[in-house]
């Protein structure tokens, strides 16, 4: 039995899938691979981050309508999330409160000691004298032995306890307070809402002690966690498949889901999910049907896609734009493709080979870092630029209104991929 929605709900800990869609216009695609693809898992449809809104010029009146209204008209009558993605701030509350939002991402990324996992010993607890007045749950977990439901443990030590402390201390407490904002605006008002903490962007990945502290503070002082997003070990890109030993990760990720179930239970949350589609039944399996995958670039490069069989001149210019604007652009992305390593248009001539080298390629990665062969990382990181670009913008989005339905088909084709990888773990 399906329940027709025309606003956005909570989802709680069912299975979800978040769609990000950086133009408006990616919806119908998404519906028809819901429709194919996603049975037992949620839709996200209004999803995008406050960083990505201002890169775009959008507002989140427009992410919400844009996703909502085009749902609607495509006959999706189920339940609908909508992800107010990568919130720092109450004013990033507050402006997507106010459009229906009920999903908060928070994200504390500004408070968290990245160069935390280097510090030397006599490095480590002079950072950790600095902070301590503000760790007053240090001493509550320092020795502690903490027993998982699969029976993995987690040692407390000095060490452990302490560098979580300097590397994650204030950013549980801004966490802690933006969620107390976010219970605060929404008891004034009578709405439901549920909060995802995000932790994955680092270069390290979170350790199981971090991640139960992180959760148990959380869990302890009253955040309504549906979802936590720790960084999870080998690399996530944006653009390409997921790089590093698929068996692993299911291993590490089954340990990270016993502390959700511990703790709270919550589900797992995967960022930078687009095109992950090697890790998504390991995903599914090791967190027993309990995840949220958040996308948002994928769903612009199909967008390209759509460009680059309707309109090859359009194309090429944004290839070549892209490799103009990479290497200032990639400047906030975690990615390994260089400008130096991918072939440009005029090296490689026909237009069958531009869309592949630039659009496809994505599952072709080697295990491990050093790949540079990645044009899909190249448009990925631009999207900003080319759709603020007073020419290119325009065009692309004529194009795909011109062709609605190549659009919604190659996106149709692109996600189900995802949803059956998902759903083969399920």
């Amino acid at each position: 039995m399906t329940t027709t929605t025309t606003t956005p709900v909570t989802l709680g800990i069912a299975a979800s899938f978040g769609f990000g869609d950086r133009i408006g216009l990616a919806t119908p695609g998404h519906v028809l691979a819901m429709k194919e693809a996603g049975q037992g898992i949620a839709p996200m449809f209004p999803q995008q981050s406050i960083r990505e809104m201002a890169r775009t010029v959008r507002e989140p009146v427009a992410v919400m309508s844009d996703a909502m209204d085009a749902a609607i008209a495509s006959g999706w009558d189920g339940p609908i999330g909508a992800d107010a993605d990568h919130l720092k701030t109450p004013g990033d509350v507050d402006r997507t409160a106010a459009v229906g939002f009920p999903f908060f991402t928070i994200d504390p990324s500004d408070d968290v000691d990245e160069k935390s996992d280097s510090y030397d010993e006599a490095t480590l607890r002079a950072k950790f004298d600095e902070i301590r007045g503000d760790v007053a749950w240090y001493d509550g977990y320092l020795g502690k032995d903490i027993t998982l439901p699969n029976g993995t443990v987690i040692k407390l030590d000095e060490e452990a306890c302490m560098r979580c402390a300097v590397k994650y201390g204030k950013a549980i407490t801004s966490a802690l307070k933006l969620a107390d904002y976010i219970k605060e605006v929404h008891e004034k008002a009578g709405k439901d809402y549920e909060i995802e903490l995000s932790v994955d962007e680092t270069d390290q990945p979170t350790t199981l002690a971090e991640h139960y502290i992180i959760a148990d503070q959380c869990m302890s002082r009253g955040m309504k966690l549906v979802s936590l997003a720790p960084r999870f070990i080998g690399e996530l890109e944006k653009g390409v498949d997921y790089i590093g030993d698929v068996a692993a990760l299911e291993a590490s990720m089954a340990d990270h889901n016993a502390i959700a179930e511990l703790v709270g239970p919550y589900k797992l949350s995967l960022h930078s999910g687009s095109d992950k589609i090697s890790m998504y039944p390991a995903l599914a399996r090791a967190t027993k049907g309990r995840f949220h995958v958040k996308t948002a670039g994928t769903s612009y490069l199909e967008a390209l896609r759509v460009a680059a069989r309707h309109d090859k001149a359009l194309f090429r210019r944004i290839v070549e734009f892209g490799r103009e604007r990479y290497d200032v652009d990639k400047a906030t992305y975690h990615v390994h493709a260089t400008v130096e390593g991918t072939p440009s248009p005029d090296e490689l001539g026909d237009d069958t080979a531009i869309e592949r080298e630039y659009l496809e390629l994505w599952s072709e990665v080697p295990e491990g870092k050093g790949f540079t062969k990645a044009g899909r990382q190249i448009l990925h990181c631009t999207f900003g630029s080319v759709l603020t670009d007073p020419t290119l913008g325009g065009e692309l989005r004529s194009v795909l209104e011109s062709h609605p339905d190549t659009y919604a088909e190659v996106l149709a084709d692109h996600f189900a991929r995802h949803l059956r990888a998902l759903r083969a773990g399920m």
